[in-house]
Parts: C-alpha cells; sequence; structure tokens
C-alpha cells in the first residue's frame, strides 16, 4: 500500500524566549527531514532526520559520519520541518525508497 503524503512546506518561527534548535513558536518540536548533496561529487546525495539542521551539516561535513565523509563537503539540497516526529519518521523512510528518490529526484 502506497504512503500518502500532503505537503504543505512551513517553516517554523524560532520562540526568542527559547534558542535551542528544534523549536518552533509554543516550544513544540521540529523535526527536520533533510536531502543532503555532495558538493564534491555532485551526483551523490544523502537523506536524513534531525532535530538541528546547522548541528547535524557540521558533522556531515566536519567527516564525523561514516555514510558521508568520503563524499565532504555537503550542502542542504532540500529541508522539510515536521511538528509531527512519527510523520518526519515515515516521510523521511519513504525519501529513501525508490518512488521517494524518484519524488525527491523531480520535485525537490
Amino acid at each position: 500500500m502506497p504512503l500518502e503524503f500532503e505537503i504543505e512546506i512551513q517553516l517554523p518561527v524560532a520562540d526568542e524566549r527559547d534558542p535551542r534548535p528544534g523549536l518552533c513558536e509554543g516550544g513544540q518540536i521540529v523535526k527536520y527531514v533533510y536531502i543532503l548533496q555532495s558538493l564534491a561529487a555532485e551526483e551523490h546525495f544523502y537523506t536524513g532526520i534531525t532535530d538541528d539542521l546547522k548541528a547535524r551539516l557540521a558533522k556531515h561535513n566536519s567527516g564525523a559520519v561514516p555514510h558521508t565523509s568520503k563524499f565532504c563537503p555537503w550542502r542542504i539540497k532540500t529541508y522539510v520541518a515536521f511538528s509531527d516526529e512519527a510523520r518526519a519518521i515515515a516521510f523521511e523512510k519513504y525519501l529513501k525508497s525508490g518512488s521517494g528518490r524518484a519524488f525527491a529526484k523531480t520535485r525537490l
């Protein structure tokens, strides 16, 4: 049974009282599903999930992530913010599937 996603991209508004990453207005946790593109080999992509995009990109670019270390440096090609962790996990899993990779290639 195919997964169905209704995508409405809204960037979270940072809550000025709480500077921690991964929080939007009202203190709600945000998960980001992201697609990285290698700057060294532009045909290489990586899909992941995090609650702190800047820190995660820094880890990828420092070589701390074994799967991405050989194609450093990376740039964020696309990211989508989710307030529902289960939906974020499902969307990441979808993007890692064959049809999800095709969707990302043509739409994201």
